[in-house]
């Protein structure tokens, strides 16, 4: 009966996520924007513009599309084929700098440095979450979406981590069924058809950097040290980085609610392009590095 419900979760995650959607014009651009912007330390509207996000095809619970960005590569890579970089931020809706800063990288994306990878990008994966009365970390069905991918053994271990190992925290709600929410199913679909050599997915505060899966974990990004924070029941990092043998490193920023410098912020940016230049090469992959299940904080 498990492995039923989890096809059915599977399935539904391939069936009801369109592939693609109808581009939008620079008025539904701008009236994205507005919504978006007022929660986003540091970003305008004009800098939420000039993002170029599109509709994904899929829409949040309460229908807000979510936005993603396609840029393919200016020039080849090392081995002809490009790194293919899927950058998300805004999982969790309170974390407001996790998706300010990707709107921020964003402008960067044409340098000489990005240009040989293809990138994927989606900086605010939860959107009911961020633009509700007080932001919140879980989405409009009270699920936090960083919970609620289709680990191996979810059904007896997320709610059993959530009970015992938070105290049934609400703002850690891991869904009734894996992939129960439009969020989860659009990026679980996403990875599916783009198959990402990495991930890089932002999140604060706790200011170190998370890795899972194979490739060589970073030393740090700007003043972002490595640091395991844990491996927990259906998040991003397990499903991504230690079942889907696909590197998912995670930035934890050291502040949810105030940006780093602004040259903190690009020293971050170029180390994480370098670290993926020399670590992630396209069509090749590592051991896994398999760690500790032990958590030492809950991000």
């Amino acid at each position: 009966m498990r492995l039923i419900r989890l096809a059915t979760a599977l399935f539904a995650a391939a069936a009801c996520v369109p592939v693609f959607a109808a581009p939008a014009n620079a008025a539904q651009q701008a009236e994205w924007c507005k919504r978006l912007t007022p929660r986003l330390p540091g970003v305008n509207v004009a800098t939420c513009q000039r993002s170029g996000l599109q509709p994904s095809g899929a829409t949040s619970r309460n229908g807000f599309p979510i936005l993603m960005r396609s840029i393919p590569p200016a020039k080849p890579g090392k081995n002809g084929e490009p790194v293919r970089v899927l950058l998300l931020g805004g999982i969790h809706g309170d974390e407001l700098t996790a998706a300010a800063i990707v709107f921020e990288w964003m402008q960067s994306l044409q340098t000489p440095a990005a240009q040989t990878f293809h990138w994927h990008v989606a900086p605010v994966v939860n959107p009911d979450g961020l633009m509700a009365a007080k932001p919140q970390r879980v989405n409009a069905n009270g699920v936090d979406l960083n919970r609620n991918f289709p680990t191996p053994g979810w059904e007896q271990d997320a709610k059993r981590y959530w009970m015992k190992t938070t105290g049934s925290d609400p703002r850690r709600f891991p869904g009734q069924s894996p992939l129960s929410e439009p969020e989860s199913r659009w990026l679980n679909a996403e990875m599916e058809r783009f198959k990402p050599h990495v991930i890089i997915s932002v999140h604060a505060p706790f200011g170190v950097l998370d890795f899972d899966g194979p490739a060589k974990p970073p030393r740090q990004f700007g003043r972002l040290y490595y640091s395991r924070v844990g491996v927990y029941p259906g998040s991003l990092g397990n499903y991504g980085g230690m079942h889907k043998n696909v590197p998912v490193i995670t930035i934890e920023l050291p502040n949810a609610l105030a940006m780093p410098p602004k040259d903190e912020v690009q020293r971050i940016w170029r180390d994480m392009l370098s670290w993926i230049e020399r670590s992630v090469p396209a069509g090749k992959t590592s051991p896994i590095q398999r760690t500790s299940n032990k958590a030492l904080v809950d991000h």
